[in-house]
């Protein structure tokens, strides 16, 4: 689990100096897609799968 989650921070720094950097290149896109990945299998997916479940849901409520 430790060796997980200091992978899971790297790549988490990674991608926000890829964003910051404001150009995204397939190498970048790669780790932003691992980082997915590792986060997916970490015990924070639950909270993460329901705030996006719930931003959808608002987003998808709101009439223009």
């Amino acid at each position: 689990m430790a060796i997980s989650l200091s992978v899971v921070l790297l790549l988490l720094v990674l991608v926000v100096v890829f964003m910051r950097s404001g150009s995204l290149r397939m190498s970048n896109a790669l780790v932003c897609v691992l980082l997915g990945f590792l986060l997916a299998s970490t015990s924070i997916a639950p909270t993460i799968s329901d705030g996006l479940n719930t931003t959808a849901r608002i987003v998808s409520g709101v009439r223009p």
